[in-house]
Order: structure tokens, then sequence, then C-alpha cells
């Protein structure tokens, strides 16, 4: 069974932290990792910022963030990487798509869960693919997808 590491930084943000992991286990069934650890992060709009400068060049805050972890032969688990989301974030793009916060860190645990796993989305052929993952792992937990139109 997968293990996923889980921390909130942010105090009373109301995320069901069960859930979360729960449905971190069922997207890492459905990408054929089941085994696999994960770990999840929630910061705010600063310290993803911060996350975002020193890591990427890019000075601004952002709503997920990837970093995919080279495989160790000898470990005891398969840690997959780390997934960081601000919340911030994830609650204004909840309410621009009309959607429950929970819901939102869900798809943002998708995209971010693909981006370790090598997908990407800079250029129109990778953001097509990326998409179609993206849309398959929410069906998979039964997510609508908030892009549709």
């Amino acid at each position: 069974m997968s293990e996923i590491h889980y921390r909130n930084e942010v105090r009373g943000s109301g995320v069901d932290a069960r859930a979360l992991k729960k449905t971190l286990r069922e997207l890492l069934a459905a990408v054929g990792e089941p085994d696999a650890a994960i770990s999840v992060t929630l910061v705010n709009d600063a310290a993803i910022r911060e996350i975002n400068r020193d890591h990427r060049g890019k000075d601004r805050p952002t709503d997920v963030l990837s970093f995919p972890l080279e495989p160790e032969p000898f470990a005891q688990e398969r840690l997959l990487g780390d997934i960081v989301i601000s919340l911030d974030t994830a609650r204004r793009q909840a309410a621009d798509y009309d959607a429950p916060l929970q819901r939102e860190l869900y798809r943002l645990s998708i995209h971010g869960l693909l981006h370790i796993l090598g997908h990407d989305h800079e250029e129109p052929g990778e953001r097509a693919v990326m998409e179609a993952q993206e849309r398959r792992l929410a069906a998979a937990i039964g997510m609508p997808w908030p892009y549709d139109e």
C-alpha cells in the first residue's frame, strides 16, 4: 500500500487530510504505482513564492510545484517525489471554478503527480497529452473536470 507523507503548514485551513491522503493513494494506484510513496505539503502563497523563486527562478506564487526524486536502489520505500500546494492560490482557483477547496486540492494533486511522473505542458503537444492524463485521473477518482465548458 502506498504511503502518503502529509504536512499542512497553514493553520485552520479546513482541509480534510484523511480524504486528501486517500485520494492520493487512489491516484498512485491509477498511475500504476500502488506501492509507491509521495509527499504533499500545503503552504501559503508567501512560502510557495519563495520555493518557486529558489528552485525555478520565478519570483511569484504559483498553485503547485513538483519535485521528482531519483529512485534510491536500496530504499525501503519507493518515494516518487514531493508536491507542494499553495492553499491561498487553491482557494482562489476553487472560487473561480465554483468548486470546493478540497476538489481543487485533488486537481492540483493530479497535476503535481503528473509532473513528478515526467509530464509537462510547455509545448502544445505535451499540453494535450498531460490534459488527457489529468482527465483520466480525475475520472479514476470520480472527480468532475473543472475545465469542461
